[in-house]
């Protein structure tokens, strides 16, 4: 079974416009991202509809797939670049803002789809502890919508994922923070974007939830950020706050 990476990347974010191109700590988020592909020996391949980005890619060495315009997600993305990428069985989709993104999380993910031919997606989880968790209950209990929770069975197949805090805790129980990143069978990819977006999908906003709702498992695999804080960049007042994360923690590969 043969993985690949894909970033998918587009520049006319409305909320930050050119967003692939800003400079953190030195270095453009793309380049970043891309360097943190590369670090886990997994081919990983751009794609974008960006002509400006093609070639900035280009030179840092990347490949590069052009894709149309119309893509609506990432996720559409990288399933219209898997048609040019077809020798590869297993998609990594890598957001190309996820600059803290462990290496050796996309690693074991990867190894679990490996692993196990019968996953169909996989995604990974942290399980929240600490100064962690209590600021992740604080920020829900006071309305945010940021961060997302998943709960899963016996055999780690997700159960549902939710913008909410799940699950509702009588007693003490773990709280799992999804990070959003996915692993794919082709086949799956491909199906997965001809289907329509399903009614709890448009009610959170979650795009996993078509996979769900249309009976798609996704296997949560459990991972370990050991120490590193989990952000990307959404907004241009993200990247001061992931700057001083590398500022104190250092740069995971460059």
């Amino acid at each position: 079974m043969s993985a690949v990476i894909v970033i998918p990347a587009r520049m006319a974010s409305t909320r930050f416009p050119n967003k692939p191109l800003a400079m953190i700590a030195g270095h453009t988020m793309i380049e970043r991202v891309w360097r943190l592909g590369k670090s886990t020996g997994i081919e990983t391949v751009i794609a974008t509809d960006d002509a400006r980005l093609q070639a900035f890619a280009q030179h840092l060495g990347a490949n590069v797939v052009m894709t149309s315009s119309h893509c609506l997600t990432g996720t559409d993305r990288v399933a219209e670049a898997s048609y040019a990428l077809d020798q590869h069985s297993i998609f990594f989709s890598l957001q190309a803002d996820a600059v803290l993104t462990p290496p050796w999380v996309i690693q074991e993910v990867l190894q679990a789809m490996i692993k196990d031919p019968a996953i169909a997606i996989a995604t990974p989880a942290v399980e929240l502890t600490g100064e962690a968790l209590q600021q992740f209950i604080a920020d829900k209990q006071s309305g945010s919508s940021t961060g997302t929770t998943v709960v899963f069975d016996l055999q780690s197949n997700a159960l549902y994922f939710s913008k909410a805090l799940l699950p509702f805790c009588r007693k003490a129980a773990p709280i799992f923070r999804h990070i959003g990143l996915y692993a794919y069978r082709k086949d799956i990819l491909q199906r997965l974007t001809h289907l329509p977006e399903s009614p709890l999908e448009k009610a959170e906003k979650l795009e996993q939830l078509r996979a769900l709702e249309n009976g798609i498992p996704i296997r949560v695999v459990l991972v370990d950020y050991r120490g590193r804080t989990h952000g990307s960049v959404d907004r241009p007042e993200d990247v001061a706050f992931v700057e001083k994360i590398i500022a104190k923690e250092g740069e995971l590969i460059l």
